[in-house]
């Protein structure tokens, strides 16, 4: 790899919002033809560095070098202009739009964007469909085909496999090869430190706004911190995680071994607890086919599917969102007939969908975030009774919501943001939750302290759905779990000695050996 000047350079970059420093000083550089990482935990900094790099929003202070010139960008055109495409976290496309309306508006060329969509598989896509009839999987590669669509240098990725499957996945990384022999380069913000290891050159990280090291291939030093590496294929990822957490806290944040969770109940609860929720013969269409299970009180029972196999259907019928052509669905052994998903939530059913941003009323202050779901039992809108607030505060102080930027929900980390999505629930109270990959794109110790909700909540008779992308999680909070394929549930496991290989193989429509 070239040691020759960086291709984009930060130099003591400062940001802050309001009263909250999101970032301090920050020297940040890419090299032509490496991908880098950018890592951190929630609230580190990452997202706020990219959106300084793709002209989102103003540094307070610091400089911006491109290919070693001095730059300044005050807009997003201003760094498309310099060759800087983002990802972001979040699809940046207008929902009630079409894909080809957001092309025009955005000014790409629809052929180069078609010729993307082909490299990953989506040639199929109808680009007159609304943006917001899509699955978010195909939003994000339908944001990095937008992105590449520009013919940029440098493409900076806020985690674009935290809602993609293990195929999508994987053509993500093809391409990131192939952008690193063309002397291109990227910057990769994710919390799978497996991807890392395995597609990153080298790794920046930030803790609380501030370098705290870097990852360097063939070096003996972190140039940060002076923590001792080699290649990133040889780093330990607990090296990374105490760099992110900081020693003290990351021997409590680090990954655990499959089915080592200590709250892990010893005998299964389908053995000893009553059936607090059940689906029988559900069926929506050809998406969803004859699906039927029953959720025990103090289980965790998890689900597996990869994309596009009828999961999100399921979901939103199950949350009262849809409505099914045929089969039942009972709480506490009635059946449930519902319109809404407010009739849901009334029988106790909650649903924390994938994307958080559908929960959240993002401009609004955290307390009145988590109080949604008593407006109809408050008098006032967005004024909490004095009954309520110590609920409100309980939640917070469970979950260890950070509050600082608490006066709109937008401003806080991923992390935060899901914890007050389930917070609300916490506050309002609930008998079986739907939890749809709720640690997708959220740091190691937000996922320990949602593992450790989960599992407290089961503990104390609560019926959990849990399903996941990341197939670690299984063995690490569920009971049982449930594959999915082609609409239709083929398999079932005990969580606690399924494999990865045992999941994906049942994933793919195949029998499973002994």
């Amino acid at each position: 790899m070239s040691e020759s000047q960086p291709l984009l350079a930060t130099v003591k970059v400062a940001k802050s919002y309001g009263p909250v420093a999101a970032l301090r000083e920050v020297d940040f550089s890419v090299r032509r033809g490496e991908v880098h990482a950018l890592l951190g935990a929630n609230g580190a900094g990452k997202s706020t560095l990219v959106k300084i790099l793709a002209g989102v929003h103003p540094a307070d202070a610091g400089d911006l070098h491109v290919d070693g010139r001095p730059m300044r960008i005050h807009a997003p055109v201003d760094a498309i202009a310099v060759g800087i495409a983002t990802v972001f976290q979040d699809p940046a496309l207008i929902p009630d739009l079409t894909v080809r309306q957001n092309l025009r508006l955005s000014e790409i060329e629809e052929s180069a964007f078609t010729h993307w969509l082909s490299w990953f598989d989506l040639e199929d896509l109808d680009t007159d469909s609304l943006v917001r009839e899509l699955p978010l999987e195909t939003l994000r590669m339908v944001d990095l085909a937008r992105a590449l669509a520009r013919d940029p240098q440098v493409l900076l990725l806020d985690e674009i496999t935290a809602a993609l499957t293990a195929d999508q996945a994987e053509r993500v990384f093809s391409l990131l090869g192939q952008w690193r022999e063309q002397g291109r380069a990227a910057v990769l913000i994710t919390h799978r430190l497996a991807e890392v290891r395995r597609i990153c050159d080298r790794a920046t990280i930030l803790r609380d706004g501030r370098n705290v090291a870097l990852f360097e291939p063939n070096s003996d030093t972190a140039a940060a911190n002076g923590s001792a590496t080699g290649t990133m294929q040889d780093v330990d990822e607990h090296e990374l995680v105490e760099a992110m957490l900081g020693a003290e806290v990351s021997d409590s944040a680090a990954i655990e071994a499959p089915g080592s969770h200590p709250q892990r109940q010893q005998e299964s609860p389908s053995s000893v607890q009553e059936v607090s929720f059940a689906a029988q013969g559900l069926s929506s269409g050809e998406v969803v086919r004859d699906i039927s299970f029953e959720l025990r009180r103090g289980e965790i029972l998890g689900l597996v599917a990869l994309e596009g196999q009828g999961q999100e259907r399921l979901f939103s019928l199950l949350s009262g969102d849809r409505r099914p052509s045929s089969g039942d669905i009972l709480v506490g052994g009635s059946q449930r007939r519902w319109t809404a998903p407010y009739d849901a939530v009334g029988d106790g059913v909650v649903l924390i969908p994938g994307d958080r941003l559908l929960t959240l009323l993002p401009n609004l202050p955290v307390r009145q975030n988590l109080v949604v779901p008593l407006f109809s039992r408050i008098r006032q809108w967005l004024r909490i009774p004095t009954d309520e607030r110590q609920r409100v505060m309980n939640a917070i102080d469970r979950l260890s919501i950070d509050t600082r930027a608490a006066s709109q929900v937008r401003r806080l980390s991923g992390g935060n943001q899901q914890k007050v999505a389930i917070g609300r629930w916490l506050v309002a109270g609930f008998r079986t939750l739907l939890c749809f990959d709720p640690t997708r794109g959220i740091d190691v110790q937000t996922k320990r302290e949602i593992y450790a909700l989960l599992r407290e909540l089961a503990a104390s008779g609560a019926a959990i759905l849990l399903y996941t992308s990341e197939l670690a999680e299984i063995q690490l909070v569920c009971d049982r779990v449930l594959i999915m394929h082609d609409g239709r549930i083929v398999d079932e496991q005990d969580a606690a000695h399924a494999t990865e290989s045992s999941l994906l193989t049942a994933a793919h429509g195949l029998e499973v050996l002994a």
